[in-house]
């Protein structure tokens, strides 16, 4: 049963997408006008009213991919689609949408509804299935670097990747096609050793270490931690390089003092206590501070309600955004579901850190899995501008786009992608 809770939370802007919102609602005239009743007594009206829906539906999504084609073509900036959504950001590739909808209806059986309208998630889906089908194509918006958030994408939340997973052996996959993967996690454990990593991500590394056919290539798995803080790289031997920040970091991020870092971890450690103290849950809650990230985490055996977290994420981004430190280096708020954290950095810079320390990997060719892309309170969202993404809602998820990522990639059989560095 739907909660009143559930739908009001639905309808909170920071948790909507201008984008995918707008796409809903052009398909609601092809719903109201041609999907039909939901009782048909004459037999062929289900079928011709299915059918009709379903071109109806298909025009739509094919005018939306001209719009997005002329949004890239314009600069991502002064666009027809600009002026229809102003909150919308960038494209690095074309969108088969069209053919991505009806990839979708066949799965969805979108237009066979009768009483329910094309969903968020039907939206979200064809996006996903879009996005994928562009980067497969053979040519230089095939996709050479895919990153990955960590929980509630790659494996449940403060779980991991264990020996026999089929998620690892879906990403062996795609390193056996030369594609690069690196994990972007906010998990931050700047221990040189890389332990904490190597546990978490077990069973891919091993999975990794088993494979001939990844033998001289196993450095093609790299790990970004702490949003975009620390680095490693996996060894021939099965081991995690930590690699100084020098090596990979972007200009801008070489560019941030010490002392400001060091000033918006105290801000933000202040202001989540206050908010901690103000929201009574000192018997909850506890304020966890490490190198390059502070946040607010249930206590054992403890659960912070979510409108909690809510209003603790949104007041701290607000708070940290009018603070002149925040002009001089960049951070994330977000809310992990469980617990809230402000990070030094964000994904975005992870994302560009990983092309700048390959080399040649542009943004058209790289792809961010990741279930946190609301504008406020999610960590995926300023990825964004760095590369292609896919949204999930699960593991299950984006097993299912892996695999059906792996099936385009062998409609256009090519020979293996090039390797162009080995670090």
């Amino acid at each position: 049963m739907t909660t009143r809770y559930r739908v009001e939370y639905a309808l909170k802007s920071h948790r909507r997408d201008d984008f995918i919102e707008w796409i809903k609602g052009l398909t609601a005239g092809p719903f109201v006008l041609h999907a039909g009743s939901a009782n048909f007594f004459k037999s062929g009206d289900d079928s011709k009213s299915s059918a009709e829906a379903r071109r109806k539906y298909a025009e739509v999504f094919k005018d939306v991919e001209l719009l997005v084609a002329q949004h890239i073509a314009e600069g991502n900036m002064i666009s027809r689609l600009k002026q229809m959504v102003p909150q919308i950001g960038y494209f690095f590739t074309p969108l088969p949408l069209e053919r991505a909808f009806y990839v979708q209806d066949e799965r969805r059986a979108i237009s066979k509804r009768r009483m329910v309208a094309p969903s968020f998630n039907d939206v979200r889906m064809i996006l996903n299935t879009a996005q994928v089908m562009a980067l497969s194509e053979p040519d230089d918006t095939r996709v050479r670097l895919m990153t990955f958030d960590g929980d509630v994408t790659l494996y449940d939340d403060g779980s991991s990747l264990h020996p026999g997973d089929l998620m690892a052996a879906r990403l062996i996959e795609f390193m056996k096609r030369g594609i690069y993967v690196g994990i972007v996690t906010a998990a931050g454990y700047p221990e040189p050793s890389g332990t904490m990593y190597h546990k978490r991500l077990r069973g891919l590394i091993e999975g990794i270490m088993e494979t001939p056919e990844l033998e001289g290539f196993r450095n093609h798995l790299l790990i970004m931690g702490g949003e975009c803080n620390y680095l490693f790289q996996l060894q021939e031997d099965g081991s995690l390089k930590y690699i100084e920040k020098p090596l990979w970091a972007t200009q801008a991020m070489l560019n941030w003092r010490e002392e400001d870092c060091n000033e918006l971890m105290d801000m933000s450690e202040h202001m989540l206590q206050q908010l901690v103290h103000r929201l009574d849950l000192s018997h909850t809650a506890e304020i966890v501070r490490k190198e390059r990230s502070v946040g607010v985490v249930p206590k054992k055996g403890k659960h912070i309600p979510r409108e909690d977290l809510e209003e603790i994420v949104l007041n701290a981004d607000n708070m940290l955004q009018a603070s002149d430190v925040a002009q001089r280096v960049y951070f994330c708020a977000f809310n992990g579901g469980s617990d809230v954290w402000v990070d030094i950095g964000d994904k975005r810079y992870g994302v560009l850190s990983l092309q700048n320390y390959l080399g040649n990997i542009s943004n058209r060719q790289t792809l961010h899995f990741g279930d946190q892309f609301s504008s406020v309170g999610a960590n995926d969202y300023k990825a964004r501008l760095a590369a292609n993404t896919i949204w999930v809602a699960s593991p299950r998820e984006t097993l299912d786009v892996l695999e059906e990522f792996l099936g385009y990639l062998d409609e256009y059989k090519r020979d293996r992608i090039p390797v162009f560095s080995r670090n």
